[in-house]
């Protein structure tokens, strides 16, 4: 079948528009008049994933065609309709020659759609939420992820997105794209990526009651969620290398992918005292419980992880 070469979807005014110098508006323009501040649960109890569609959240670096492959799977397949969100990437001109574009591209993917906008009034438009109403899957390039909130956040396009879920599509997403996904967004100051908690800490709310970081391995950063977990104890932290994923469904996710995922869960820790742990490609952990399991032959729960929760003693590594 030959490919169809897709659509493509921008504001008018935003291909007319300026950049600004390094990429980011003025302060000003940074979501005004969004609350932008950590979400609160109520609720004590574990919540899980999206009941009827799937989450495929990537820790940045994606070139595992097996991932790509697994997203258009839960999309429906090849020619399934899929949009695709480069915002949280620099610049406003995006086209069909995105070259985030080509992985998708040989890994079949016939019907892929650009979505962009970073003016929320556009975004809140009938006009521009319409590919996300046909599509069946979504997903989110990286860059840096308090560009999506701004231009999404309590809009028609977030809604839409939660919308693709409702219909038992799946929404993706590496990187910027993967820490977008949570309720709580790490990383999200616009001065720099190396603030934990900065200007912006309210994501999608995809993954509800997480905070999801990314790039963990490769960057060194597998200690940075533990002063977020520390100050907000009623977060799962979820830490993913690159070029690897978790499957979101209903109350678990499953590990795909060559590295690891990190575990930051103030409820468990490690018998040595660490307070974070690894997952690797198989294992699956039971979002509603906090449980992790590892298959050898009949799946048992993993080694070492003891329902004991931070203390004093608990030592800082994994």
């Amino acid at each position: 079948m030959r490919p169809r070469l897709g659509t493509l979807l921008v504001t008018p005014l935003l291909l007319l528009g300026t950049p600004v110098p390094g990429g980011a508006p003025a302060a000003a323009t940074h979501g005004a008049g969004l609350d932008h501040r950590a979400p609160v649960r109520d609720s004590a109890a574990y919540p899980g994933g999206p009941a009827r569609g799937w989450l495929v959240i990537v820790g940045g670096n994606l070139h595992d065609p097996a991932i790509i492959r697994r997203f258009l799977e839960l999309a429906g397949g090849p020619d399934a309709p899929i949009v695709m969100i480069p915002t949280a990437s620099e610049g406003d001109r995006f086209d069909l020659s995105f070259p985030g574009l080509q992985k998708f591209r040989d890994a079949g993917a016939e019907n892929m759609t650009i979505l962009h906008t970073r003016d929320r009034s556009v975004a809140n438009s009938d006009a521009f939420v319409a590919p996300l109403r046909r599509a069946r899957g979504v997903w989110f390039f990286g860059g840096r992820q308090w560009r999506l909130a701004d231009a999404y956040l309590g809009t028609k396009t977030e809604a839409a997105i939660d919308s693709v879920l409702a219909r038992g599509g799946v929404v993706g997403g590496s990187s910027a794209g993967a820490t977008i996904q949570g309720s709580f967004l790490v990383r999200g100051d616009t001065k720099t990526n190396t603030i934990m908690m900065g200007d912006h800490q309210r994501g999608f709310g995809l993954l509800p009651g997480v905070a999801i970081d990314q790039h963990v391995l490769v960057r060194n950063r597998e200690f940075d969620l533990i002063p977020v977990i520390e100050k907000h104890p009623e977060l799962l932290g979820i830490g993913l290398d690159e070029n690897t994923a978790i499957v979101v469904h209903g109350g678990g996710f499953r590990v795909i992918g060559p590295s690891y995922v990190a575990i930051y869960d103030p409820t468990h820790r490690l018998d040595s005292g660490g307070r974070f742990y690894f997952l690797r490609a198989g294992d699956r952990f039971d979002l509603t419980t906090r449980m992790a399991y590892r298959p050898t032959g009949v799946e048992r729960p993993l080694g070492r992880v003891e329902a004991e929760g931070w203390g004093s003693d608990a030592a800082g590594g994994g």
